[in-house]
């Protein structure tokens, strides 16, 4: 599922509507209305994070869901490439 349609199922879900929501993170609805129907890319990390919290789901999930690596990830790369290729090798043992 794309991060638009995820975050919606999971206000939805948990009753909190758009509006609000979009008030709760500090855009206007339009915007976010646009986010959620996949008319707008991922929005920058400190309101995916910030979403993540308003829903209680993890930050590295709805980064997961915008197609990018956590924030904190994004330094490391070399290392997180390299812990991904190990992991993977394991599973195929």
């Amino acid at each position: 599922m794309a991060f638009g349609l995820t975050v919606r199922a999971k206000r939805t879900e948990q009753g909190i509507g758009l509006n609000d929501f979009a008030e709760r993170l500090g855009v206007s609805p339009a915007y976010w209305s646009r986010v959620e129907r996949e008319q707008e890319k991922p929005p920058r990390d400190e309101l995916v994070e910030r979403a993540a919290a308003i829903l209680g789901v993890r930050m590295d999930d709805l980064f997961v869901e915008a197609g990018r690596l956590p924030p904190d990830m994004r330094s490391d790369l070399k290392q997180v490439v390299q812990a991904y290729r190990r992991l993977r090798q394991q599973v195929r043992q």
